[in-house]
């Protein structure tokens, strides 16, 4: 049995005209008291709205922006503590083993196969002094090589034929990427940038794909056919950007052969600006450079990471004997840091959030000095 409700025409007129009636009389008496629009706010407490808005969010589908849960941590704003714990204990066990998130890409990729633009080989001097600035931070270390100082963060214990550098390696392809593109420095008047976070911005004019700029012109100088890529990992989400960074150099390696790939870091202690690691080399300022080995001591499969330590350890070596202090202690870790896709992958951190551009553009023309004379 089906029961029927019918609804005459002019029931509906006289139910319409009652609401119109009702309506015109809220706003007559509003008007008549004068109230408004902040009273009635405040008679709602920030309490009892959250309340209605978060009843409403669980009754009606679709209320719930789920934009607002990405929202919730801002990776333009996040404190350099937070920064490093990432380079610390990074994600990579859950993101590498369970997939990637799509992300929108800003790409920039330059290589001399797409760029006609001859790049003159610079001056760089070789037999100048050199001496490092003092900072007041130890430089500590558990292990050494020929004067290369390691700090071994990992359970491996360390011997002297796993850090002799007899790596051979093919310099004609060179990968720079960044997994933290959005990573930038104290700002000085050439410099300046209006920062959108603690010594972050998304203008790469400004942060480390800049100095990867000066890395791949002085490299290309040489003679080397350089992939420099430039796409945010960082942002708009920092969760992942280790997962994010790893298939962007999984798409470059699938096309072009590589053993040295560099990912170029700023060093993330110092969230205040104090900390900046610099050596003076002949009369100009540099930052120093560190470099950061991953393993396969977080439980992830990484059959490359001695020869990565080598391959450290070589450049090091060189460093130490043409610009001695260019470089600080290796960091070794437990984390791989996407290094197990090729022979020569590292980490490069230059210098720390209390280093200018300048001092990082001056860095990148001697290491690319050093990689040339290796």
């Amino acid at each position: 049995m089906i029961n029927l409700t019918v609804i005459k025409l002019r029931d509906i007129f006289k139910y319409f005209f009652k609401i119109i009636i009702i309506i015109v009389g809220i706003i007559l008496v509003i008007k008549i008291l004068g109230i408004n629009n902040t009273y009635i706010s405040n008679l709602v407490s920030k309490k009892d709205m959250d309340t209605f808005i978060s009843y409403l969010e669980k009754e009606i589908p679709g209320m719930e922006n789920s934009e607002n849960k990405e929202k919730d941590i801002n990776p333009i704003s996040i404190p350099i503590s937070m920064e490093y714990l990432e380079i610390e204990n990074v994600e990579e066990v859950a993101i590498q083993e369970n997939g990637n998130e799509n992300v929108e890409e800003n790409v920039e990729q330059s290589s001399s196969e797409n760029n006609n633009e001859q790049i003159e080989e610079q001056e760089v001097q070789t037999d100048v002094a050199t001496e490092v600035i003092e900072t007041g931070v130890v430089d500590s270390f558990t292990d050494e090589y020929n004067g290369v100082k390691i700090k071994n963060g990992t359970d491996i214990g360390l011997t002297r034929q796993m850090l002799e550098p007899n790596i051979e390696v093919d310099k004609s392809n060179i990968v720079i990427f960044h997994t933290h593109t959005c990573e930038s420095y104290t700002p000085t008047e050439t410099f300046f940038y209006e920062q959108t976070g603690n010594f972050r911005t998304t203008d790469l004019n400004y942060t480390v794909a800049r100095v990867g700029d000066e890395l791949e012109n002085n490299l290309k100088s040489y003679g080397y056919n350089v992939i420099h890529d430039k796409t945010y990992h960082d942002y708009p989400a920092y969760s992942g950007s280790y997962g994010r960074s790893l298939e962007t150099v999984k798409n470059i390696l699938s096309t072009t052969s590589a053993d040295i790939v560099i990912d170029l870091h700023r060093d993330a202690i110092g969230g205040d600006g104090s900390y900046a690691p610099t050596v003076k080399i002949g009369d100009e300022y540099a930052a120093q450079l560190m470099f950061v080995i991953g393993t396969n001591g977080g439980g992830l499969a990484h059959d490359n990471w001695n020869d990565n330590l080598k391959f450290a350890v070589k450049v090091q070596e060189k460093a130490n004997e043409m610009y001695p202090g260019l470089f600080k202690t290796i960091m070794l870790r437990n984390s791989r840091y996407n290094q197990h896709l090729s022979k020569a992958a590292t980490i490069i951190e230059v210098g720390a959030t209390g280093n200018t551009m300048e001092q990082c553009l001056v860095s990148m023309k001697y290491l690319a000095k050093v990689i040339d004379s290796l």
